[in-house]
């Protein structure tokens, strides 16, 4: 049971912005249950971040939250006592010698109206900050946030952060122009932030959760403190903070939002530092990883890939390591972005979790 309750978790983790499979699983409350996890030593800091993008908009059920499952995520983070950071404040609190504590963050992507009509009023309520990530070509446009709205959320404990300035597809763009126009475009949200809101963010939301290492380093030069990618994961002191992950949440998958949020991490010494692009010569494309083995019930590890089954086959590199390779039996066809992921039990009966991405950028 618990491995068909991971799959599902798997599957639901997909959330990129703007594209998510629909779902018809209605939310239900979170019931009250026995959660407490292990507690960290000071050198196991872990922050679990997650990215909403609609609140109270039935419209776009896939990418939407209700306001009464919302509430009742934040009354839940707030009776565990958990900490809640926004996104810069978490980068710092694991740069610090401030003790562990069981975090969490909270982001929105793209900024829509539903955000401060339906999400904004509860965060305040709560007294619970987020970050929140916007595209500045379509501020006060359509169904986003203007300038005025950005601001009252700014006041109200709301970090504001650089999404660029038009959302693109980059990876999609010529290599010729695609780091030209990348760069120009954070710079240009980066002014109008200032210009209107007199903030100069210093995080950074990858549209779509997609970048390439030239990308990467474009966005580590502008002088951020970190940036949100679209794999699922936790933020640890070992987490490159150039592509920190972020578990999606809308109403199908706000049942889990507990087990997501007491989710531990691996150990892992040889992460990539950038979603992996699929080619047409390499349709298994497989994904190898150095993990450390201390605390880890090997014989539980489990992968899965979206959509696909997959094999994991496991080498003893030394008493603490093992390298693990994960392979989808079938090919990775017809799918934009696809996650490869790994999880299993510690000794203290809590789950771990990694992900990773590959992109096709054929795929429309």
């Amino acid at each position: 049971m618990r491995s068909l309750f991971l799959y599902s978790l798997v599957l639901l983790s997909a959330l990129s912005c703007r594209t998510v499979p629909e779902e018809k699983k209605k939310a239900s409350d979170i019931q009250d249950r026995d959660l407490n996890p292990p507690k960290a030593s000071p050198l196991e800091k872990e922050v679990v971040c997650f990215v909403y993008h609609r609140f109270g908009d039935g419209r776009y059920p896939s990418t939407n939250i209700s306001t009464g499952a919302f509430e009742t995520q934040l009354k839940w983070l707030v009776d565990n006592k958990f900490q809640v950071l926004t996104f810069s404040q978490a980068i710092e609190y694991l740069r610090s010698s401030e003790a562990a504590r069981r975090t969490a963050v909270l982001t929105i992507d793209d900024g829509y109206k539903s955000f401060y009509e339906n999400g904004l009023p509860l965060l305040k309520k709560y007294k619970i900050p987020a970050t929140l990530y916007i595209n500045t070509e379509t501020v006060g446009a359509g169904d986003y946030m203007n300038w005025e709205q950005l601001a009252n959320a700014a006041k109200s404990g709301v970090e504001i952060g650089n999404h660029t300035h038009t959302h693109d597809y980059f990876l999609n763009q010529s290599a010729s122009d695609r780091y030209t126009n990348f760069a120009s475009e954070i710079e240009t949200s980066q002014k109008l932030s200032e210009q209107n809101l007199g903030i100069v963010p210093s995080s950074f939301a990858y549209p779509y959760g997609e970048f390439d290492e030239k990308m990467r380093a474009i966005v580590k030069t502008k002088g951020f403190k970190g940036a949100a990618a679209q794999n699922s994961g936790i933020l640890t002191s070992e987490t490159d903070l150039f592509q920190i992950p972020r578990f999606p949440m809308s109403d199908a998958y706000a049942e889990g939002f507990p087990e997501k949020a007491l989710m531990g991490s691996f150990k892992i010494r040889n992460q990539p530092l950038t979603p992996g692009l699929v080619y047409k010569s390499e349709k298994k494309p497989p994904l190898s990883l150095t993990l450390r083995t201390r605390g880890i019930r090997i014989d539980q590890m489990q992968c899965f890939v979206q959509g696909n089954n997959c094999t994991l086959n496991i080498n003893k590199r030394s008493s603490e390591e093992i390298i693990l390779t994960i392979q989808p039996t079938d090919p990775i066809i017809n799918r934009r972005r696809t996650l490869y992921t790994l999880t299993a039990q510690d000794s203290l009966g809590q789950w771990r979790w990694y992900s990773h991405l590959w992109i096709d950028p054929n795929v429309k």
